[in-house]
């Protein structure tokens, strides 16, 4: 979520929550405990029972089977999560909302202080630390966190089974379905179009502007059409409809509604999102505190007149929507763009686009980047991300790359967990969101950037790209240090240090500078390689692909059969000629004499980690240095310190880092 470990001296020290498996969020938490969940086939007989349940649920409430199957694969993707609720307390493919069940089987949170911006600086009093307590929910909810009760209601099964059986919760998801559409004075059954108002009711029951983009979703959904074998290995199979268009009268009434909510106070107005999204203003404070001795949460910029904008950065929030905004109005916590919610994709904006936001734990990349959150737990993963959150995050991305001309691959579009330390002190401390969890190969579809094969077996480079559901790598400490995750499919691979699966991993001596042994816990990026990353082959033995990494040569299972890893090609860099290593730093800040006397030089500290002579490294791009000095809240004394000095940023390893042009030579990794 926030930033992490220090930085800088240009401004005080913030503080916010350290990610680790205990520290999953308070207020409104709704996280399960994923142990106690029933297996992910329960109630279901064969590979292809969920499809029969979708054709029995469309035929007993008159729904049209297509639109049941499109709501629900924007909602879950037809996934069951094995009875787990989501982070918005939603069961099954159906994502029926129950909050208040969910909320029992929450565990109790503690959270640690942690600097937030990435800064060094002058101690300031830290916001107190939040005791270990559970959440109160309000006596009436939202209707969207209460869509499972009323579909035991209309039903007449118990609840029970609604969030563990998934043919139950078909059935419940189609009477909701249904009775939306008889509420809305329309008939049952019949053409797909003429329940457009139904759907939209569906994914939007709070906010008309949710509702319509959800329901925009379903039907593109509809149009293209859909094939999956589910998490609980059913096979489900949605037929295109590529004319598939909504009644033009239902889409004006809601396009009217959407219009009116947004010229409304707290509506749109004049927020950074696409038109093709629900989004509204809650806006992060710019105040100062303590007698004017401090300020927060983030400090204002002409971005990118002052500086360019080069990257998005992908995190989730641990906690709640709830939680979530509470903390973003807290002058004394820390700050981040945007917000999106699980259940149906709503974006709140926080800070201007063209404002520095504190979200990273590096400053230099805080100054160049826009921080996206999204709700959910990345220790748990069946504490799901839906469809629609996914597919509303690649809409902002889009819209934002396009504004800013942001390269759409993954050395621009980052997860927190990539984000580098900039001391060899800050490197454990770094975040590790949004895990091995987050679909990165799905999320880069919906940006209509897939990861492909780009080259041959000699173009030097590849591109991690596992199977998301067929890999499985074993996690530990989602809910305890050592005890195993439930299994589930993961962006990542794991790195040894031969090609062998018995061979030890390979160790990361940044972040473990005791010289630990790198382990299979959830947030020990030690020895991974994600999704979409790009490195530089070193070597190749049966099944097993080597590359460069941390200075070392990392293997990973790659075998033609079912390949990890794609082919690529690009520039590289390399140590230049005659030096036998060179240093890689965690920010690009200009050299000294740069400076002017009233800005403190800032070190460029070399990370612990070295590149030799004859590695090679993939690029991600050039930057030139430089710094923003922004120690007060007077704007006026905030300078950007611009240096002559070029640096590459490379795939070094699990996070990004960056040498300095003047070291490296920069050459095809073809050659």
């Amino acid at each position: 979520m926030r930033g992490s470990a220090p930085d800088d001296a240009s401004r005080p020290r913030r503080r916010a929550l350290r990610r680790s498996a205990t520290a999953l969020t308070a207020a409104a938490l709704l996280l399960p405990l994923v142990s106690a969940a029933p297996s992910a086939g329960a109630g279901q007989s064969g590979p292809d029972a969920l499809q029969q349940a979708f054709s029995d649920a469309a035929a007993r409430y008159h729904v049209p089977r297509s639109v049941l199957l499109g709501v629900s694969y924007l909602e879950s993707r037809w996934d069951g999560h094995g009875g787990a609720p989501s982070v918005s307390g939603g069961y099954g493919p159906m994502h029926l909302t129950d909050a208040r069940a969910a909320l029992a089987r929450a565990p109790e949170f503690s959270a640690d202080d942690e600097d937030a911006r990435g800064d060094t600086a002058r101690p300031v009093r830290a916001a107190p630390r939040p005791a270990a307590h559970r959440a109160v929910l309000p006596d009436r909810l939202p209707a969207r966190l209460r869509t499972l009760p009323e579909a035991a209601k209309l039903t007449g099964l118990p609840a029970a089974k609604l969030r563990t059986d998934p043919a139950a919760n078909v059935l419940g998801g189609a009477a909701l379905l249904a009775a939306q559409q008889r509420a809305l004075g329309l008939p049952a059954g019949g053409d797909p179009a003429r329940w457009y108002a139904a759907v939209a009711r569906y994914g939007g029951q709070d906010d008309p502007r949710s509702g319509a983009a959800f329901a925009r979703d379903v039907f593109a959904v509809l149009r293209q059409g859909q094939s999956r074998t589910t998490d609980a290995g059913q096979r489900v199979t949605l037929a295109a409809a590529p004319r598939l268009a909504p009644d033009p009268a239902q889409e004006k009434r809601l396009g009217a509604a959407t219009a009116q909510r947004a010229a409304a106070p707290g509506g749109a107005g004049a927020l950074e999102c696409p038109w093709s999204v629900a989004c509204e203003s809650w806006p992060a404070p710019y105040e100062e505190y303590d007698n004017g001795t401090n300020y927060g949460n983030h400090d204002l910029a002409d971005r990118p007149r002052d500086q360019r904008i080069d990257t998005l950065v992908i995190h989730d929030t641990e906690g709640s929507w709830e939680t979530t905004l509470r903390l973003i109005k807290d002058p004394k916590y820390v700050s981040w763009h945007y917000t999106i919610r699980s259940a149906d994709g709503l974006i709140a904006q926080h800070v201007p686009t063209k404002d520095v936001a504190w979200h990273a734990g590096n400053w230099f990349v805080n100054t160049h980047s826009i921080g996206i959150e999204h709700e959910g737990f990345l220790a748990a993963p069946d504490a799901w991300y839906t469809e629609a959150m996914y597919r509303t995050s690649a809409r902002l991305v889009k819209y934002l790359a396009k504004k800013y001309r942001i390269p759409l691959d993954r050395q621009h579009v980052l997860g927190h967990d990539n984000v580098p330390g900039t001391t060899p002190g800050t490197v454990p401390g770094m975040h590790t969101d949004p895990g091995p969890y987050w679909d990165w190969a799905h999320y880069f579809a919906l940006l209509g950037r897939p990861f492909e094969r780009t080259a041959g077996r000699d173009g030097g480079l590849v591109t991690i790209r596992p199977s998301y559901d067929r890999n499985r790598p074993v996690y530990t400490g989602c809910e305890k240090a050592g005890t195993p995750c439930p299994e589930h499919g993961s962006t990542a691979v794991r790195l040894h240090t031969a090609p062998s699966e018995s061979a030890p991993l390979i160790q990361d001596i940044g972040l473990h500078p005791d010289g630990a042994a790198t382990t299979t816990g959830v947030n020990d990026t030690g020895a991974r390689a994600t999704t979409g990353q790009r490195f530089a082959v070193a070597g190749r033995s049966g099944d097993w692909t080597a590359i460069w990494y941390l200075g070392q040569q990392a293997w990973f299972r790659n075998p033609r059969s079912h390949p990890t890893a794609v082919d690529a090609k690009g520039p590289v860099v390399t140590p230049k000629a005659g030096r036998a290593e060179i240093p890689v730093y965690g920010r690009a800040y200009p050299e000294k004499e740069a400076y002017p006397s009233q800005v403190p030089v800032q070190a460029v500290t070399p990370l612990p980690y070295k590149l030799l002579s004859g590695q090679r490294y993939a690029v991600g791009g050039q930057v030139r240095a430089d710094y923003l000095y922004a120690p007060t809240f007077d704007i006026a004394r905030h300078v950007v310190v611009r240096g002559e000095d070029r640096y590459y940023e490379i795939q070094v390893g699990h996070r990004i880092g960056y040498v300095r042009a003047a070291d490296v030579d920069v050459r095809s990794s073809e050659s």
